[in-house]
Formats: structure tokens, sequence, C-alpha cells
């Protein structure tokens, strides 16, 4: 469960109801993770208008890379943490060809 908590702000790591439960930390790192990307893909709606004026062209694009990498990131942890959580509740998904 270290991965899970991994994802998820260092002070969770306190909460003894999250640690003693695998099934609700995946729950509430599926939902932290979620709130991460939402967060990534804000920024890099906004980035041009809030940072166009306070950072050169390069330092620009640069940023909106490293926010692209992040949110790619994040998504395929969503994903891996999605069906962690949903293998904890017994669901089996039968593999595709």
């Amino acid at each position: 469960m270290s991965w899970l908590l991994d994802h998820c702000p260092a002070d969770y790591r306190g909460y003894p109801g999250w640690r003693k439960n695998p099934v609700a930390l995946a729950w509430v790192a599926v939902r932290h993770i979620d709130a991460d990307l939402e967060a990534m893909r804000q920024a890099y709606r906004e980035i041009r208008v809030d940072l166009g004026d306070l950072v050169s062209t390069e330092a620009l694009a640069e940023i909106q890379s490293d926010l692209e990498k992040e949110g790619l990131r994040l998504r395929a942890s969503a994903r891996s943490a999605r069906l962690l959580y949903d293998g904890l509740q017994g669901k089996r998904y039968v593999p595709r060809l």
C-alpha cells in the first residue's frame, strides 16, 4: 500500500484508518490523483494567460511540456489506482486480445 501513499500527500501516512484498510486508502487515493490531474489540466489551459507576460517564450514552452508530462504520469497513476481499487473490491477483468 506504500505505492498508494506515495501518490497522496505525506500527511496521509499518519491516518491509521487508511493504513489499516487498503480499500479505503485506494478509494481516497483515486480521488486525490483525480484532483491532481484536474489541477494539471487547468494549469495547462491557463498557463499562457497567467504566465505569458511573466516568463520568456522558451520558459513557457518548457513549462507546458512539463505540465504535459505530469498529466500523462497522473493519467497512468489514476488508471493504476482504479485497477487496484477494483481489485481490492474483488472485481475481475476479462483479458482482451
